[in-house]
């Protein structure tokens, strides 16, 4: 897991756009008309990247600060990390690249002394698959949108390692050219 930057941009449409057809397959909605809009977060600051050997497999955007309109005052207080947008390529889905992400996140938010770590989705799927990797379902709202479902993991120390997971920065490959 790395910080995305502008360069990564065009990596990050082509994968969201590989999740859009996976879903548009299996009759699900999609984030099609949203793809540019999306990758264009990767210059911003926000959005992390999960890559393998050079081309990226995820990405989600972590924020330290609650959605007012999710989290009560009192839970905004709480030290957490909010996880938003989270996409991966459905090419590499046997190694689980959400789950990683999840657990790279409640990793991360131990490392820097937070509580938890939160998340929403409007999936009732999507909240079974995030129960999967120790997320609880907190509360629900009734949104334009749909129904939102409110999540929350307790932050903890994890051996990323034994995942196969490194935190590192962006280093831009360079070329020798002879």
């Amino acid at each position: 897991m790395r910080p995305a930057t502008v360069d990564d941009v065009s990596g990050v449409a082509a994968m969201i756009t590989a999740r859009c057809a996976w879903m548009e397959q299996q009759g699900l909605e999609s984030w099609r008309e949203d793809v540019d809009d999306l990758a264009g977060q990767a210059g911003r600051g926000f959005m992390w990247v999960l890559e393998t050997e050079g081309r990226i497999v995820g990405c989600t955007t972590v924020m330290t600060q609650a959605l007012p309109q999710d989290w009560t005052p009192e839970e905004a207080e709480e030290p957490s990390l909010y996880l938003f947008t989270t996409a991966t390529d459905p090419a590499y889905r046997e190694h689980r690249p959400g789950s990683l992400i999840g657990l790279w996140t409640v990793d991360r938010a131990a490392r820097q002394g937070r509580r938890w770590v939160r998340q929403g989705c409007y999936s009732p799927e999507l909240v079974k698959y995030y129960k999967t990797q120790g997320f609880t379902l907190v509360k629900e709202q009734d949104r334009n949108a749909g129904r939102l479902y409110l999540l929350a993991r307790r932050a903890e120390r994890l051996d990323l390692a034994r995942l196969g997971l490194t935190d590192r920065p962006h280093k831009p490959e360079t070329h020798l050219q002879g």
